[in-house]
């Protein structure tokens, strides 16, 4: 056993004292580790990084990564309305070229 493990395993706070050195030596404002793993895994969703992906980042098991994800990533009001701007587009059309109609051509 390597003495990173030893010291794991003997101190369960391991991870408390690492991360708070961690800021300390990056010269950032003070946080809790935990609040650094939902910011961690919404930025990963704002990447597009897939969810998979995300999954096995965050270190989450595939029976409730889904749970997982609904708790830890944050989906920013921005993101809501550009996607449902898309969604508008794409059912109704821009001012500029009207509502598609699914029963025409529509220029494509």
């Amino acid at each position: 056993m390597g003495t990173a493990t030893m010291r794991s395993a003997s101190l369960p706070n391991t991870d408390y004292h690492d991360w708070k050195q961690l800021l300390e030596d990056a010269q950032v404002r003070d946080g809790r580790l935990h609040d650094a793993r939902h910011t961690a895994g919404t930025v990963l969703m704002l990447l597009g990084v897939p969810d998979r992906v995300i999954d096995q980042i965050m270190g989450w098991e595939p029976g409730g990564a889904a749970r997982m994800r609904a708790r830890y990533l944050h989906v920013p009001d921005a993101l809501l309305k550009e996607v449902a701007q898309k969604i508008g587009k794409a059912i109704w059309g821009t001012s500029e070229t009207g509502p598609m109609d699914k029963d025409q051509d529509n220029g494509a």
